[in-house]
């Protein structure tokens, strides 16, 4: 066993920035100072490989991997920045800085990100700016926008629905479910110093609509959602074990990165076989345990993704992961904090130190876009993970291999139909400003059609759980404008 190619992370940092003083690269640097202290100390200016996460919150900082090196005052021969803030991105670079030990292609790699997103929001004109929608209407095509379907807080709802008639769920069970899952998620923050919002939250108060929790989009409340409202960096540095053992870290803090694995989805959501399932998700987690030679039972913790309660949902079934075990080291996009694309990062930190206290294998799923990217990856306190060189993390075949044909998308459509999804967009005082249904056609075409305010009858049976609307038959007709209406 070459010493030298086994990759361990052998630093971690995290900030939070509640003075709302730091911009992203300051974030950025600030974490990873952190890392190297967290390692022992000498680690940045030995890194010859440093990438970043990308960030929206500051847009004047397009490129921040060379203002960030400028910072620390180090010169890594690779320096780079993510294409996109998608949430895998770190977990991804993780992968990316391992491989690189393996190959013997670097010693010592860095990996940070970080978002000023309430100063962000402060400096915006009214003191208000959300700068995730914002990013998302500039990459949205404007026929999905005439219906609402914009920002990630548009989208996952869609698959919220469609999973819990796929499920077999009533509305009842499934929002029980979420309620679980997110109660848990905030008894970890609640113990992670390291969390944004540090404060235990019952089940009830989950699901359960109020001033303080205002209804987002059905299902989903306020607490069900990511918080994108923080100040927040974290980083981490990749060496290998050969020269960790040489700077005198203990065995005892050294954390092993095995394989990892990849896979996506069609960029077009609406341009999927099924939205009651994620090929790439279920490839990517599978083939994850698969490369590392684990079952989920040898699992001592997992992050999986909770920008929304529909991810690690679907992640839990992939790996059969019970609902009574912990889903988060870190305390969930909620309440741990969402920090756009960086949020595996924090993760992957707090992943780290959790191995360091006890345990053997943990498992880190990161997801990006719309439900769009999939990353999964096994850090351990077992050499023989990180004992089997490089390896190419896509398993884009086998996701591809699931699945069935996309079905064809219609502009517009008049006549009868069925709901293959749907979701009840809210203005921030609470009521229903509108819906979305994603209908079929009798030949199997997918449309959308809108559902307005004033259709105070659809909107109740949509919401109020007594008939399960997915599936349910109604007819579309289509407006001067070309835009599709729904009715039953």
């Amino acid at each position: 066993m070459d010493e030298s190619k086994i990759p361990v992370i052998v630093g971690v940092g995290q900030i939070n920035d509640r003075d709302e003083r730091l911009n992203p690269i300051e974030l950025m640097a600030a974490a990873l100072r952190h890392a190297d202290e967290d390692g022992g100390g000498g680690w940045l200016s030995r890194a010859d490989a440093l990438d970043v996460v990308a960030q929206l919150s500051f847009p004047e900082f397009a490129e921040a991997s060379k203002p960030l090196a400028q910072m620390l005052d180090i010169t890594p021969r690779h320096c780079a920045q993510t294409r996109y803030p998608m949430g895998d991105s770190p977990v991804a670079l993780l992968n990316a800085a391992a491989n690189r030990i393996a190959a013997g292609e670097a010693e010592v790699c860095a990996v940070a990100g970080g978002e000023a997103l309430r100063t962000a929001a402060k400096r915006a004109a009214g003191g208000k700016r959300d700068a995730v929608r914002e990013s998302a209407a500039r990459a949205t095509r404007e026929g999905r926008a005439r219906y609402g379907i914009v920002a990630p807080t548009d989208v996952y709802p869609l698959y919220e629905n469609a999973c819990r008639a796929a499920w077999g769920q009533t509305l009842a069970e499934a929002q029980a479910e979420s309620a679980e899952i997110w109660a848990g998620m905030s008894r970890v923050a609640a113990a992670n110093e390291h969390a944004w919002l540090r404060n235990a939250v019952a089940a009830e108060e989950v699901v359960a609509a109020s001033a303080n929790n205002r209804p987002i989009a059905f299902p989903y409340t306020k607490l069900m959602v990511a918080n994108a409202s923080v100040n927040q960096g974290a980083g981490f540095i990749v060496t290998s074990l050969t020269r960790a053992k040489a700077a005198g870290v203990a065995e005892a803090r050294l954390v092993y990165i095995g394989r990892g694995a990849a896979a996506r989805e069609p960029g077009d959501v609406l341009a999927r076989d099924h939205l009651y399932r994620s090929c790439s998700l279920d490839a990517s987690l599978t083939a994850t345990l698969r490369l590392n030679a684990l079952t989920p039972s040898n699992l001592d913790t997992v992050e999986l993704y909770s920008c929304f309660p529909v991810m690690p949902k679907l992640a839990r079934r992939a790996i059969a992961w019970p609902l009574d075990k912990p889903m988060t080291v870190f305390g969930g996009l909620t309440f741990g904090g969402g920090p756009v694309g960086n949020y595996m990062s924090h993760a992957i930190a707090s992943m780290t130190e959790t191995l360091r206290e006890g345990g053997r294998h943990g498992l880190l799923f990161g997801n990006g876009g719309f439900a769009t990217t999939s990353h999964a990856i096994v850090i351990s306190r077992d050499p023989a993970v990180a004992s089997q060189g490089t390896h190419e993390p896509s398993v884009q075949k086998e996701a591809d291999s699931g699945r069935e044909p996309a079905p064809a998308l219609r502009d517009t459509y008049a006549g009868e139909a069925t709901i293959e999804t749907y979701t009840v967009f809210y203005n921030r005082e609470g009521p229903a400003k509108s819906g979305v249904v994603i209908g079929r056609t009798p030949a199997h075409e997918r449309f959308l059609a809108y559902v307005a305010r004033e259709d105070a009858e659809m909107l109740t049976f949509l919401t109020d759980g007594r008939r399960e609307p997915v599936g349910m038959t109604g007819r579309s007709f289509t407006d001067a404008e070309g835009v599709n209406h729904w009715q039953m």
